[in-house]
């Protein structure tokens, strides 16, 4: 009876956005994972898009809190509220049953860390809650033959995190969790303009640049956007015009860093399974994987072919939606993977 009239959630819980995929549905929720709430009584003013709206831009009465750092929890209550908002949002007000859900982590968070997810799915009303490695995950929302004896590598970018597995029989062989994504990448470009240009910019348009004219590997055109900020000298408000190649110089270091993972996790795999991924590239999944040329760039600094998945943003949170499907075959890999994509 549960499994006809429960509703599998499946959630990428991620820095930047909380993403929901719905049990033959698809997604179903794509919002900000801001929440901002009245100072000394911690009341919900707004979730997901509207308290992001409000970054940087509230009274002294209202607090805007961003309650995921680095793809773990840093604030279990407003967490649990966040989770609690969304899940009302796209189910029915009234149920029978509570849901089931699946949600991604990164493999390195502690048991504390992953206790405390579990814990606040949970109070956000789960009757079952599962939490999985965000790669494996990816690695089932892009449609990864992952329950073949074959290596497969995938490079999942979030906004905390990037992670970086070789999978292999459903199973992962060697994996790596490092603490860089689209924040160190907005950090990077307000580090850069406060160094170069003497100019202070919020996080949102280090945002916007990114996503305007951020790059990896030089263009055919230079791209120029107009930034607005605050002179850091004299407090004033000042724009100027900066290019895309100014954008590249900026990421050059979370690049690297990311760059530098991928080589380590790829001397540590196995020979046979290494041959596999030169033979099939690495796959990247997550919002950073959407960076303009970090394909090539991976591809030429590794010498392995790199893919991009068809979606990449939502492929943890649709992989996490298939995991019960996935699971029901877990004695028989290849007739789990097939019952997903019948």
């Amino acid at each position: 009876m549960f499994g006809v009239t429960s509703s599998d959630l499946g959630i990428d819980l991620g820095t930047c956005n909380t993403i929901i995929c719905m049990r033959n549905k698809g997604i179903v929720l794509n919002e900000p994972s801001v929440v901002a709430v009245e100072r000394g009584t911690k009341r919900i003013i707004a979730v997901g898009q509207d308290a992001k709206r409000m970054l940087s831009k509230t009274p002294e009465g209202i607090l805007t809190i961003r309650p995921l750092r680095d793809g773990v929890i840093a604030d279990l209550e407003s967490t649990e509220k966040m989770i609690r908002f969304f899940i009302a949002r796209v189910l029915p007000r009234y149920r029978f049953v509570k849901p089931r859900m699946v949600i991604g982590i990164p493999s390195s968070i502690t048991q504390v860390e992953r206790r405390a997810v579990e814990e606040s799915a949970y109070k956000a009303g789960a009757r079952d809650v599962v939490v999985i490695e965000e790669s494996l995950a990816a690695a089932i929302g892009a449609d990864i033959p992952i329950y073949e004896p074959a290596g497969h590598m995938i490079c999942d970018i979030g906004g905390g995190t990037t992670e970086i597995s070789v999978i292999s029989l459903s199973g992962m062989v060697v994996t790596d969790s490092i603490r860089v994504g689209g924040d160190a990448f907005d950090t990077a470009i307000i580090k850069y303009i406060k160094n170069v240009h003497n100019l202070i910019i919020g996080q949102p348009m280090a945002e916007y640049l990114k996503i305007e004219i951020g790059n990896a590997t030089p263009g055919e055109n230079l791209d120029e956007v107009e930034v607005k900020g605050t002179n850091a000298a004299n407090g004033l408000p000042q724009r100027f015009k900066i290019g895309s190649d100014e954008i590249r110089d900026a990421l050059r270091d979370p690049i690297n860093e990311i760059v530098e993972s991928v080589k380590q996790i790829l001397g540590k795999t196995p020979p046979e399974l290494a041959a596999d991924i030169v033979e099939r590239g690495i796959v990247m999944t997550g919002g950073g994987a959407l960076l303009r040329g970090l394909d090539r760039h991976l591809a030429a600094e590794t010498g392995v072919p790199v893919f991009i998945a068809e979606d990449p943003m939502n492929c943890v949170a649709l992989g996490a939606g298939k995991y019960y499907d996935f699971m029901k075959g877990s004695d028989n890999s290849k007739a789990a993977y097939d019952s997903i994509n019948r």
